[in-house]
């Protein structure tokens, strides 16, 4: 493989598991350095993965890395992720990569006004605050890649009839929080646009069966499957594909866009 991010910097959010690992992996064994970011460090009490194992396999791939404990929903906790990345990897970040989410799938009926507010910290408010926090250098250096990771939940459904059923059903409070993170990375991409600084997002064509996905309907990609319309989901190497190709993408040609992984990969 070859090394395209060689010398550039890499913070990834929600580097403990999942997509956010795999996309911090990617950058790494293609020569970045990486700064990864979640909760917590060590275990979590359900689910397989942590920074500390994410950090060890980076580091095997000849990475700098620096590990970032904080809780993205804490303003004042996220307020110290960038300091902190730039101290540990020598520099400010070429890269961006706000994967880092929160999963609310309760009817909008119902759910807590805290469950709400919870998302939305975590899916829009981090997102913006970090993409805030990485400008400033990236605008000094003339270039810069911010990617940010959507989900068709944030997709209006056609109807009535509406045909939806399974997790997509309840999936209201976070579809309306990745469209609100689409809107905002749309408007960045325009007002950054010839500053050298591209962002975008990220959407993977179907939903990735990762561990975190699959905890809310089930303990395998299977049952994650059953709970879909059409019982498919991406695959994990795809969805990474997508990411990096938007952590290297022209700047002439892609910012402020929104694509699927079908056509970022």
């Amino acid at each position: 493989m070859g090394q395209r991010f060689t010398g550039r910097r890499a913070l990834v959010t929600g580097a403990s598991r999942g997509i956010g690992a795999a996309i911090a992996e990617a950058l790494a064994a293609e020569g970045a350095d990486v700064a990864i970011v979640a909760r917590t460090r060590e275990s979590h009490p359900t689910l397989p993965g942590s920074l500390d194992e994410t950090a060890e396999r980076l580091r095997g791939l000849g990475a700098r890395v620096t590990v970032i404990e904080a809780n993205l929903a804490d303003e004042n906790a996220r307020a110290t992720v960038v300091p902190q990345a730039v101290e540990g990897l020598g520099g400010p970040m070429d890269i961006l990569v706000n994967n880092a989410a929160a999963g609310v799938f309760e009817p909008i009926a119902d759910v807590a006004l805290k469950k709400r507010r919870l998302t939305f910290e975590v899916n829009v408010h981090a997102p913006v605050d970090l993409m805030q926090a990485v400008i400033p250098a990236m605008r000094e250096a003339g270039e810069g890649w911010i990617v940010n990771l959507s989900s068709g939940a944030g997709r209006l459904n056609d109807g009535p009839p509406f045909g939806v059923d399974g997790i997509a059903a309840i999936s209201g409070v976070y579809g309306a929080s990745k469209a609100a993170l689409y809107r905002f990375t749309n408007a960045l991409g325009i007002e950054l646009h010839g500053t050298g600084i591209r962002v975008n997002t990220v959407e993977p064509a179907k939903p990735v069966a990762t561990p975190g996905a699959t905890s809310f309907v089930g303990e395998s990609p299977d049952d994650f499957g059953s709970a879909l319309p059409d019982g498919e989901f991406e695959p994990m190497e795809t969805m990474v594909a997508g990411a990096l190709a938007l952590c290297d993408c022209d700047a002439d040609v892609t910012a402020g866009i929104h694509v699927t992984t079908e056509l970022a990969g």
